[in-house]
């Protein structure tokens, strides 16, 4: 029997209910139980694909090629459960298919509403493509009393009565602020955001508290007489200082505890936190530490790069090192000199991204990291970028470019309209709509005998994810190798470049694709931890 938990948020935005619902399927798998995490996103876009990334943080793409929410990361690293795009929902594409409903005349004439019909689609996709998991966790994006939230909170409440008690819970992370002039916690906030849930017709079963200090015992008992809650299910969630100590932090204060007791389940279960602690026990005492310089055009906003940061703290874990980053906005290189930013790093990392802005900066990066034969890691973009520099700094090719930016007479980089995703070829034109035409989702690799990136996978072939529209062009590829540029991953087919290095480099690969996305703390993506100990090796040389 499948049960489902609903988490909710209150007070403001950002408390972290990606990170709870991640925390708490952790708990549960700990215990023995198969876990599912989803997201229903409140906002009117089909998906964050076509979204900045100062508006939304990181995009997020699954095995299957959807576009998420960064916080379906989160689910992944702390779980291993792949997400798929059935885990992943927002307004806009619940209304695209009610409409398209409408327009098929699925509805019969009826008059189309938000109850019961875009209720019931969401609670349909709440109940499907599930595979006889023990739980499904649902986190509700938002904050309760915004009006972009109200169709999923009351398809939830009507979910719930339908599901009944023995099968369905509701969680509300709400905050619990310390007012410094007063010298107190002040627990009004959490009790208007449970009011104003229960005014939704929601009663929620266990409140999290986000706080920066403990829960004294009145203030417990006094959410817990006010908010209609039992005591022992008001959790507090402390800030805690690496958020892999949060599944432990939250067993402590009987979360898992709290919900096996709802659902009348056995609680003498043994568990198993080892992984964690043993995770949290590198974080908190590295034997050494590397510097990594992020070249970027989104650095003001760290969650433009969640996984990618993350994804190194996974090398630096594997490696039992602290991984410093120091972001730099790859403008500054367009104005100021390279090697004044750069001489003190260990190894120099440039992301994906989109667009002009920004790109002669990274490609000045991966000339300072040739040249200074500094580990380079360059990640779609960044792969693109360090072509490009190859191309005009070693090949002599003037101009060379990409066709992103405009016309150029060596188009070393361009739009492949034609590929091929399993059985199907797709397309896409300069015209095509944005969203939804690239690349997306987990291609093969076939990696070059011999190569750096064949021995850090140890395997002749490898399934990667990708998000982007340009590619490496191929038929530059036999003047790039003459200087020294390696291809060491190809499609299947050969026509795609798809992973290049220099052999005579200390550690200098490019990769079309994202290999932050599969990372995860307790197992580290094999480039990222091989890119770090390139770090450590660099480090003794500084």
């Amino acid at each position: 029997m499948t049960r489902f938990i609903f988490i909710t948020g209150g007070v403001v935005s950002s408390l972290g209910k990606g990170l709870c619902s991640a925390s708490l399927g952790a708990l549960l798998q700990a215990r023995g139980y198969t876990v599912r995490l989803r997201k229903l996103d409140p906002y009117l876009n089909v998906d964050p694909g076509t979204m900045s990334p100062y508006q939304h943080g990181e995009v997020y793409v699954t095995d299957d090629g959807a576009e998420t929410d960064l916080d379906l990361g989160h689910y992944e690293r702390f779980t291993g459960v792949a997400s798929r795009f059935t885990d992943s929902v927002t307004t806009g594409r619940i209304y695209s298919n009610v409409i398209a409903k409408e327009r098929r005349g699925d509805y019969l004439g009826g008059t189309v509403q938000v109850i019961p019909h875009v209720t019931d689609a969401i609670k349909e996709f709440i109940q499907a493509d599930i595979s006889g998991e023990d739980f499904i966790l649902c986190e509700i994006g938002g904050t309760v009393g915004d009006i972009e939230s109200l169709p999923f909170l009351e398809a939830i409440r009507q979910l719930g009565n339908e599901l009944g008690a023995d099968r369905a819970l509701f969680m509300h992370l709400t905050l619990v602020p310390y007012i410094a002039a007063a010298g107190e916690l002040k627990t009004k906030p959490t009790q208007h955001s449970v009011k104003e849930l229960l005014g939704l017709g929601i009663q929620p079963d266990i409140l999290m508290c986000r706080i920066d200090r403990p829960l004294p015992a009145s203030d417990r008992r006094k959410i817990a007489l006010f908010c209609n809650v039992r005591e022992a299910a008001v959790i507090p969630a402390m800030d805690v200082d690496t958020i892999y100590h949060v599944p432990l932090s939250y067993h402590e204060q009987g979360l898992d505890e709290q919900v096996l007791h709802h659902f009348k389940l056995p609680t003498e279960k043994a568990m198993d936190l080892t992984r964690w602690e043993a995770i949290v026990e590198r974080v908190r005492k590295p034997e050494g530490q590397v510097t990594i310089a992020i070249v970027g055009k989104y650095v003001q906003l760290k969650d433009a790069y969640k996984s990618l940061s993350e994804a190194l703290e996974h090398g630096g874990i594997a490696n039992n090192v602290h991984v410093k980053l120091d972001w730099i906005d790859s403008e500054i290189f367009e104005r100021e000199d390279v090697v004044q930013h750069l001489e003190h790093v260990h190894g120099i990392l440039v992301p994906g991204g989109f667009g002009e802005r920004g790109a002669e900066g990274k490609i000045k990066a991966a000339q300072f990291a040739r040249e200074r034969k500094v580990p380079y890691f360059g990640i779609c973009f960044g792969m693109q970028m360090a072509v490009i520099e190859a191309a005009r700094n070693i090949a002599g090719l003037k101009g060379a470019s990409t066709t992103e930016f405009g016309e150029t007479p060596h188009p070393v980089v361009g739009l492949m309209t034609e590929w091929v995703r399993g059985n199907e070829v797709q397309r896409r034109t300069n015209t095509s709509d944005k969203g939804g035409t690239m690349r997306l989702g987990a291609y093969p690799c076939v990696l070059t005998p011999g190569s750096r990136v064949q021995q850090i996978y140890g395997a002749p072939s490898i399934q990667e994810r990708h998000r982007h529209r340009y590619e490496v062009n191929i038929n530059y590829k036999d003047r790039l190798e003459k200087t020294g540029l390696r291809f060491s991953g190809m499609s299947p087919d050969g026509v795609l470049p798809e992973m290049v290095e220099y052999p005579d480099h200390p550690w200098f690969i490019g990769v079309q694709f994202h290999p932050e996305l599969k990372s995860k703390p307790f197992a580290p993506h094999p480039l990222f931890t091989s890119f770090i100990e390139a770090a450590v090796t660099q480090s003794r040389l500084v």
